[in-house]
């Protein structure tokens, strides 16, 4: 163990100032696309995001029978409202961090909206 350290010394002695920074620009990008990648990685098939009031994705296409899962990152309430007169679905208010379930099983195009915020749309297309 002792000699570990003495070796770890050693490098971190022979690090200038210049070296580190060189090191930081190398392995930056190679960090960031992993955290990306994770971010990515991270939304679920089926999910659509509600941040920024804005749903995310705002167009999703899926076959019939998928359950659609809109979850709320934002730090206040939203709805999801389909637009049809039917409301074929209508969530309760989702406070941050609350998620709201649909299964389609039937084809068609289903428009949706916040009713608090209806400038926020979004659409579900089943095939």
């Amino acid at each position: 163990m002792r000699t570990l350290v003495n070796q770890l010394r050693r490098t971190v002695a022979r690090l200038t100032p210049a070296r580190t920074v060189l090191v930081a620009m190398l392995l930056g990008p190679t960090a960031g696309a992993f955290l990306a990648y994770g971010a990515l990685a991270a939304q679920e098939p089926n999910e659509v995001v509600i941040d920024n009031f804005t749903f995310g994705p705002k167009d999703l296409t899926i076959p019939v029978g998928t359950t659609v899962k809109w979850v709320n990152h934002d730090d206040i309430p939203h709805t999801v409202v389909e637009t049809s007169t039917s409301r074929a679905f209508r969530s309760k208010a989702l406070d941050t961090d609350d998620s709201y379930s649909f299964t389609f099983a039937s084809a068609g195009t289903f428009s949706y909206f916040c009713s608090l915020h209806p400038q926020m749309t979004g659409k579900i297309v089943v095939k």
